[in-house]
């Protein structure tokens, strides 16, 4: 596998780990992992680093939902065009052009679940290329980028002997 491929592996499992233990597991010397992630970063494959946060545990209230977007596009207007407004709003986690029954894909994060609603229904729908929003409240989040939550060491199962 090639060197920059196993970093970006070892990278999204845990960012924070030392450019030694890196170097140690892909085999290469710790100056050289370091060129690899500067090379990474200069070029744009990795954008950033960011927590994991399991807002269950925080005590102020925040809310995610994925919101699905039809659009309806013209001679003018393109995908990106529409992205490009859509992302510059700060409640826009995340926006994914998809296939299958609606166009985009869009993570809105809030503080209530008043204040997503009205940024949806104030802010994106109005959008004139966005014919139809749909918006789906998480409930619970049980794995987030490839981390469980929640406490997995209590088992409720009752058990059962023959």
């Amino acid at each position: 596998m090639d060197a920059k491929r196993e970093l970006l592996d070892l990278l999204l499992s845990n960012a924070r780990e030392d450019t030694d233990d890196l170097a140690r597991q892909i085999g290469r010397d710790a100056a050289e992992v370091e060129s690899l992630i500067a090379e990474l970063e200069a070029d744009g494959t990795v954008r950033g680093y960011q927590a994991v946060v399991d807002w269950d545990r925080v005590d102020e209230e925040h809310v995610q939902a994925e919101v699905e977007l039809n659009v309806e596009l013209d001679r003018e207007t393109g995908y990106e065009e529409i992205a490009r407004r859509i992302t510059k709003f700060p409640q826009v986690a995340s926006l994914r052009l998809i296939s299958g029954d609606y166009d985009f894909a869009v993570d809105v994060e809030g503080d209530s679940m008043h204040d997503v609603s009205n940024f949806v229904s104030e802010q994106i729908a109005p959008i004139p290329e966005v014919t139809q929003t749909v918006t789906h409240f998480v409930m619970e989040t049980y794995k987030e980028r490839g981390i469980e939550f929640g406490d997995r060491d209590d088992d409720d199962r009752l058990s059962v002997s023959p």
